[in-house]
């Protein structure tokens, strides 16, 4: 069976606690999880950035507000682990060794953040690199890679197809944005350029375009691969 790891932002799945996609992923891994064994790394999000802010107004250290918001990836992600019931391992995997352990259950096995410093991307790109993944899915606010940010800038070009030296090289020309921020860190992206893990870059709002992808081969998004002829198989 193939391993997929999925990287979800907090602010996909829990964009507030009031109107969160939680169970609709649920619903969705479930079905995966019936073709694939399933891997998930959940952000943090807006909430998390929260806590960071006011740890940062209360003089407290950037290594320390970073554990604060891991502490609220692992909120969201025992939120999904719970959402899925026994299909989900019972436990958040806090390490990569843990994720092993607990993958021999061949349930969904689930993992907030690990360490200061490290974002969900490098996160979720250092564990498919460590499974030998076939397929790591970045479920992100937006529906691909652009050389631009589309939303200032009208001749912004949607990538379909990038290769990891093409994507590095956009990252270090800092040309790709995603509202305020990148969609793929640099860590993240290197470890995808080391480890030759495809990488599919969606929209990860509408979750429906996900099964398309896994379930009936209708890929949207952006494809990293070195392979553009078979970009999402190793």
């Amino acid at each position: 069976m193939k391993k997929i790891v999925f990287s979800i932002g907090g602010s996909v799945l829990v964009p507030s606690l009031e109107s969160n996609n939680i169970k609709k992923y649920s619903s969705a891994l479930q079905e995966i999880a019936k073709s694939y064994q399933v891997f998930v790394v959940v952000g943090g999000g807006g909430e998390a950035r929260r806590y960071i802010n006011a740890a940062r107004e209360l003089g407290i250290d950037e290594a320390t507000s970073d554990e604060l918001g891991i502490m609220i990836t692992r909120i969201n992600a025992s939120l999904l682990m719970w959402a899925l019931g026994d299909s989900a391992y019972p436990c958040i995997a806090k390490n990569y060794s843990e994720v092993k352990q607990f993958a021999e259950s061949k349930k969904i096995v689930i993992m907030g953040g690990v360490t200061p410093a490290q974002t969900t991307d490098a996160v979720s790109a250092v564990l498919a690199e460590s499974l030998g993944a076939d397929l790591l899915i970045n479920a992100t606010s937006v529906d691909g890679i652009y050389s631009a940010d589309p939303k200032t800038d009208s001749n912004a070009k949607k990538y379909d197809y990038l290769t990891p030296d093409e994507l590095l090289s956009i990252i270090k020309d800092d040309r790709m944005v995603a509202g305020a921020n990148n969609i793929i860190d640099l860590v993240a992206a290197k470890v995808v350029q080391r480890s030759r893990v495809p990488m599919l870059v969606l929209d990860g709002r509408n979750i429906e375009i996900i099964s398309n992808a896994l379930l009936n081969g209708t890929i949207t998004g952006t494809v990293v691969s070195f392979d553009k002829k078979n970009p999402i198989t190793r």
